[in-house]
């Protein structure tokens, strides 16, 4: 799953819309927005609908910004 646009957000947390590598379904789910989440976490969920991931995949993981640098407090 890769991130396609966030909705929302208050601090760290956000509503975005993901969208699978493989078969194009999109969901909207929420997720924690730092380095760790965007470079780990997003690309091992698997899809609802294929069941597969962005690793199962092959892709490459594409850099996503955060709001928020690292050593940043909010």
């Amino acid at each position: 799953m890769k991130l396609i646009k966030k909705m929302s957000q208050n601090r760290r947390d956000f509503t975005g819309i993901f969208e699978c590598e493989g078969c194009g379904y999109s969901v909207t789910m929420s997720g924690y927005d730092d380095r760790y989440y965007h470079d780990q976490v997003t690309p091992a969920k698997k899809c609802p609908k294929c069941g597969e991931s962005t690793h199962s995949f092959g892709c490459l993981v594409e850099p996503v910004a955060t709001r928020y640098s690292a050593d940043e407090v909010v």
